[in-house]
């Protein structure tokens, strides 16, 4: 795993505080020399008041007895965390998105973000809430879960695209580094689809480890905004601030998510994450930012699709087949390398910081 040419905490409480100024420094940064930017205001609202709101549910959760399953194939040491409350989504995917939406207003673009961050919440919601039911690590199937969240990409698509503020439309182009264009034509439509459908996928498949997707998620949110400021023709302010707002809620939500975690944001939290990122990105033609800043995410998606296409290309007469990694997500082949949890959490955010940066010198 990556070896860092500065001193980095070696555990997740002092990763966390280090993490959370580093991206205020970015956000007053962005507005003391860039025109336009408000990033540290929604930034800091939504740290504290989602800081708060978790704190006050995670007894509120206990006592609802809404207690994570935990898969009996995963790492044996993942099983001590039975019946830590989950559901976190809930508590801070409204604060990110009114605090959010608290920026412009009048922007109809937010209230389209909003709206399909919280269909994907709800999808993850009902997800959690069947397996908890059940008393399972399942709820949904694979192909039920799916339909949902092909079905409110698609409504959002039509949304925005009635209201002309679908940022990848105009000629169906892709910007991309040093100011090349991708024209895709009509093609964007099914690339919009399933933007939506892998990276709310892939930012579940990250939350594995305690703190791994919020303290992943808040660094690309930040990242996002910065672009958004950075990009000329006086930055976008609505929608970086709202990016702002969202990195906010996931650093408060690691007050109680890093490890050992008191409380885990499940399907609710993690697929909602993804829908806002692919929201946004669509709405600011930022595939491309999205795509690099959010390298743990496509990192993490590849190594399952990778696992399972070894085994089954592998697999012999007695079912048996290679496997490319340990164990997959690709957090746990680490894991089950001899890293601790906390260790492989903090080299993951690192590695998103590091994206951030190349995604900002890599500007489209």
């Amino acid at each position: 795993m990556t070896r860092f040419p500065f001193p980095w905490p070696s555990n997740s409480r002092q990763a966390a505080l280090l993490l959370g100024l580093l991206l205020l420094a970015a956000c007053l940064a962005s507005d003391r020399f860039i025109a336009n930017s408000m990033l540290s205001w929604p930034f800091l609202v939504a740290t504290l008041v989602a800081t708060a709101v978790t704190g006050w549910g995670v007894p509120r959760l206990r006592s609802l007895k809404l207690g994570q399953v935990i898969r009996e194939d995963g790492p044996q040491a993942h099983l001590s965390k039975a019946g830590t409350p989950t559901m976190g989504g809930l508590l801070v995917v409204p604060v990110g998105v009114i605090v959010g939406g608290l920026v412009s207003p009048a922007d109809p673009r937010l209230v389209a973000v909003a709206a399909i961050t919280l269909a994907y919440m709800a999808i993850g919601a009902i997800d959690d809430w069947r397996s908890l039911r059940r008393h399972t690590n399942t709820g949904l199937t694979p192909r039920g879960k799916l339909l949902l969240q092909a079905g409110a990409a698609v409504l959002f698509l039509l949304w925005t695209h009635q209201a002309q503020v679908l940022g990848v439309e105009e000629a169906g182009t892709v910007a991309l580094p040093l100011g090349w264009l991708l024209p895709l034509g009509l093609l964007i439509w099914p690339l919009a689809l399933f933007v939506f459908l892998a990276e709310s996928n892939a930012t579940n498949l990250t939350d594995g480890l305690d703190g791994l997707a919020a303290g992943c998620g808040a660094v690309v949110f930040t990242g996002l905004g910065l672009q958004l400021m950075l990009r000329g023709n006086e930055g976008d302010p609505a929608l970086a601030g709202f990016c702002a707002a969202m990195a906010g809620c996931w650093l408060g939500f690691l007050a109680h998510n890093r490890h050992p975690a008191r409380l885990f944001m499940g399907d609710t939290g993690s697929l909602a994450m993804g829908a806002a990122l692919s929201a946004v990105a669509l709405l600011s033609n930022s595939f491309w930012p999205l795509l690099l800043m959010g390298g743990v995410f496509l990192a993490e998606s590849l190594s399952v699709i990778l696992q399972v296409w070894v085994f089954k290309a592998t697999k012999g007469s007695d079912g048996q087949g290679r496997r490319l990694f340990r164990m997959a997500p690709l957090h746990h082949h680490f894991e089950l390398g001899g890293l601790g949890e906390e260790q492989v959490v903090i080299r993951f955010w690192g590695v998103s910081l590091l994206l951030v940066v190349v995604g900002l010198v890599l500007l489209p």
